[in-house]
């Protein structure tokens, strides 16, 4: 995930979300967006 840049993390955990990905993937992107200070 640190090779994505912080526009396409976001862009990919919304899309998760919507396509009801596994929780513990959420979670990991979810600590990913955190770890960087985005929302």
């Amino acid at each position: 995930m640190k090779n994505l840049s912080d526009a396409l993390l976001v862009e990919a955990y919304h899309h998760a979300k919507a396509l009801h990905l596994p929780p513990d993937f959420i979670r990991l992107m979810k600590k990913e967006l955190e770890h960087r200070a985005l929302s």
